[in-house]
């Protein structure tokens, strides 16, 4: 699962996990677990909702955050 930061037109943004990062040829994006960035329940959803599907027009753009996975990124700095 990869989680991601969705930036909504005219929207509040909101986090979720998707299975496979986003398609840019398909019409939606399909979000699990969506929730405002610090957890809390997304106030235009019902409790019960886990998974919602929004229309790529409606996206500014993704935010894709880092998983434990990734290997941390060495630079040298010259003094």
């Amino acid at each position: 699962m990869q989680t991601l930061y969705v930036h909504v037109s005219d929207g509040e943004a909101m986090m979720a996990e998707v299975n496979d990062l986003p398609d840019p040829t398909h019409q939606f994006v399909t979000l699990v677990n969506p929730r405002k960035r610090d957890g809390k329940d997304l106030p235009f959803l019902m409790e019960e909702v886990t998974q919602i599907m929004i229309p790529w027009w409606r996206i500014s753009y993704i935010e894709i955050m880092p998983t434990g996975e990734e290997e941390e990124v060495m630079t040298f700095i010259r003094d």
